[in-house]
């Protein structure tokens, strides 16, 4: 097992795991972060299948070894990771995870929070809200993780526009363009700053 680099990240995920495999690719020659483990509640994930293909370690979890048994936690300290990324991961993240790993979890969120945040919000639930609710843009926010789903202190956000014409749909493709172009330099800044030479 190499434990070379400096930071090593986990990232949990919960289902197709497009913005996973782009920081899987974006950290696969970097000097200082590598991606150790990949994490999923989800058997069928597909992240499971694109992690596998760029030859990174999967994980699979129920609920009592996340939020009861500390299993997750266990095997977190045996890859050696120092950091978190969540990565449309939709479980609550247990306090002693978070305690463990204090101010060193970070998340994407689909909406420009604190709109359309909190339990259930995800995937397309958020984008019919956005499109419910008439918003004129909407966008991405990457934020650290606290006890409360989507409260955690803001790091980053990027918007677009959304249209009278769009559906939950087309807003979601406008919003993973976002993802896709800035999730893993977030992340790469957050972890230089974190870290000092």
């Amino acid at each position: 097992m190499n434990q070379t680099k400096v930071i090593r990240l986990a990232i949990f995920a919960s289902g197709n795991g497009t913005n996973a495999e782009a920081l899987i690719r974006h950290f696969q020659n970097h000097e200082r972060i590598s991606v150790a483990v990949v994490l999923t509640n989800n058997p069928e994930a597909m992240v499971l299948q694109r992690a596998k293909r760029l030859n990174t370690l999967t994980r699979i979890f129920n609920r009592i070894q996340f939020r009861e048994s500390g299993e997750v936690l266990v095997w977190l300290k045996e890859e050696g990771v120092t950091h978190i990324v969540l990565a449309g991961f939709l479980w609550l993240v247990p306090e002693s995870l978070i305690k463990a790993y204090q101010g060193k979890i970070i998340n994407i969120h689909p909406s420009l929070l604190p709109k359309h945040g909190g339990k259930g919000m995800y995937g397309s639930h958020v984008h019919q809200a956005v499109k419910n609710s008439g918003d004129p843009v909407t966008g991405i926010t990457i934020h650290l993780v606290n006890e409360q789903f989507d409260m955690g202190k803001i790091l980053f956000q990027a918007s677009c526009p959304v249209q009278v014409t769009d559906t939950p749909e087309t807003i979601a493709g406008k919003v993973h363009q976002l993802e896709q172009a800035h999730f893993p330099a977030v992340i790469e800044k957050w972890l230089s700053e974190a870290v000092t030479p």
